[in-house]
């Protein structure tokens, strides 16, 4: 998602990563200001080798979308998006949490 987020994205657009962690899942968000997403490829937009009518000839193999959506479902998540031509699109990722959960922190004694 961060790749295709640079790739569309017209040239010195900031793309923002943001990750939540919340009790019962973590979100993935990345959002790009780049040349958004026809809303006619919107139903195909997760197959394999399905490439959006508008990327011109920025250079793809349209595997990336469908790669990422079968990960999500291996974990029982979410994935969802938001899109608009020529403005960017933003995509969420949503996994739930189970078993235990790892804190991340640094105890260096500062």
């Amino acid at each position: 998602m961060i790749s295709n987020a640079v790739k569309y994205s017209k040239a010195g657009k900031p793309v923002d990563f943001t990750l939540t962690v919340h009790s019962d899942r973590i979100l993935a968000q990345v959002r790009d200001r780049g040349i958004g997403i026809p809303a006619e490829d919107w139903p195909r937009l997760f197959e394999a080798f399905h490439r959006a009518q508008n990327v011109g000839n920025i250079t793809g193999t349209g595997l990336g979308l469908s790669i990422v959506k079968q990960c999500v479902d291996l974990h029982d998540g979410q994935i969802s998006f938001e899109s608009h031509l020529g403005k960017g699109t933003t995509f969420t990722v949503m996994l739930p949490l189970r078993g235990s959960v790892v804190t991340m922190g640094c105890d260096c004694g500062f």
